[in-house]
């Protein structure tokens, strides 16, 4: 029974092997194809689904008793940290992929942390070859220039996963002009105390620097308010994406009743409109008049001119080698090889995409016993609008931009200093510790993120 036994085992080591050696000759890029074609054939071909897609397509051989045991814990994780199937399917169709997805291939290729060495025998031919980090290094690179082009930056900074503000977006100036006003208007929250600008200051760096924000009759919400400024440049609003535009998020906190507490627009129209001089110069932009669907537009673009360009940083990125000092410029470096600068990615740094609170450590259960502070409402992030449980705490990335000025951090506001946030970043979502001189480094970094307000 012991020799048939171990026949058995040697056959399918063999078997497991002939395998490997099969996909790894077979499995190198063809060259005639296009870059993003060769990326698209190194996923495919590379085992990247088997760890991170809701439904992994799995070999035989990973339903084994002891290779079950081993995978099932980082596919979990693995996809709960990336599901790589948007990116294949807008290779496969040839449209824009997402900003922060291009970025984490990127970063775990370049640094060959992906596909963890462990696995190589269940990812059968996935170890990275150098012509496969080509093709995707490569394919990243074209597909970056093709749908996010880095027009503002010099050459030497064309593939940076991070671009300059532009100076302006186009927006609608009469519009913005009574947005302006409508921004500063204690009439849309029903006691007549409390605007938008209250909770986001134009003087405060689009923040009110409180932990919770307060609302009608002192009430305090279950988040930290993001900021505004640059917040056109975000995919969605709010920190669990229950809005999907500008106007959309204008919409929310007037009728919440935690926040500004009015019944709903009809009401704020109606209040609006015993002003008669602004309701006529209302009017000739907006011939329908006063309405949720108006006076929310209006706001969105005013804030569209919330716009901070010429940061320290920015200017380095265009050229400016002076713009930044020694140590801003290696705390870069050090951001970048953290990986910061992949979930932080884009014109905003940030606000491009949803992300798990603590990929590689307990961040909840650590505040819990730390803070004594429980969990809320506010903690379940996107999960809030969806449903899935991989979307409980996970949220929309913040903005790293002007954040030397936006404190307190994180969704619930928890974290007073920058060093600090800095520090449990790395712990949580990069599952390393940086040392304090190059936390330093990175925070000086940061504060380069300060930028000029354009405000209309």
């Amino acid at each position: 029974m012991k020799t048939t036994s171990k026949i058995l085992i040697g056959a399918g080591v063999l078997v497991v092997a002939l395998a490997i050696v099969y996909r790894a000759v077979n499995c190198a890029p063809d060259k005639s194809l296009s870059s993003d074609a060769q990326m698209l054939q190194v996923i495919n071909d590379g085992g990247c689904m088997d760890c991170h897609s809701s439904e992994p397509n799995l070999p035989f051989y990973a339903n084994l008793p002891v290779v079950k045991n081993l995978i099932r814990k980082d596919i979990d994780g693995g996809y709960a940290v990336f599901d790589i199937a948007p990116l294949k399917a807008a290779l496969e169709n040839g449209t824009a992929p997402d900003e922060v997805d291009l970025a984490k291939t990127e970063d775990v290729i370049r640094d060959g942390s992906m596909p963890l060495a462990k696995y190589y025998l269940i990812h059968w031919g996935s170890s990275v070859t150098s012509a496969k980090r080509t093709a995707v290094l490569s394919g990243v690179k074209d597909l970056r220039a093709a749908f996010y082009p880095n027009l503002l930056a010099c050459p030497e900074f064309a593939n940076e996963t991070i671009r300059p503000i532009p100076d302006k977006v186009d927006y609608d100036p009469a519009k913005a002009a009574l947005g302006k006003v409508l921004y500063n208007d204690t009439r849309l929250s029903a006691d007549g105390t409390i605007s938008c600008a209250t909770c986001h200051s134009v003087e405060t760096a689009g923040v009110d620097n409180k932990r919770y924000s307060e609302g009608i009759g002192g009430q305090r919400g279950g988040v930290n308010a993001p900021t505004s400024f640059n917040a056109v440049f975000n995919f969605v609003q709010f920190w669990d994406g229950r809005a999907a535009t500008l106007a959309e998020q204008a919409g929310g906190p007037p009728l919440n009743p935690v926040e500004m507490g009015s019944k709903d627009f009809d009401e704020i129209a109606g209040r609006i409109a015993e002003d008669k001089e602004f309701t006529k110069l209302f009017t000739e932009v907006y011939p329908e008049g006063l309405s949720q669907a108006t006076i929310t537009d209006a706001i969105a673009e005013y804030e569209k001119t919330l716009l901070t360009p010429d940061s320290p940083f920015d200017r380095y990125l265009k050229g400016d080698k002076e713009a930044m000092t020694a140590d801003q410029i290696e705390g870069y470096d050090i951001f970048k090889d953290f990986s910061c600068a992949t979930c932080h990615a884009g014109v905003n740094m940030g606000g491009l995409s949803y992300e798990l609170m603590g990929q590689r450590a307990n961040y909840f259960e650590d505040r819990e016993i730390n803070l004594k502070s429980g969990l809320t409402d506010g903690d379940n992030g996107r999960w809030a609008q969806t449903g899935d449980e991989r979307d409980r705490y996970r949220f929309k990335t913040p903005s790293l931009r002007n954040v030397a000025l936006t404190w307190p951090y994180y969704h619930d506001g928890s974290v007073e200093t920058l060093e600090e946030a800095v520090s449990m970043m790395a712990k949580y979502q990069v599952g390393r510790t940086m040392p304090e001189d190059k936390v330093q480094k990175v925070k000086a970094f940061l504060e380069a993120q300060t930028g000029v307000l354009t405000e209309f």
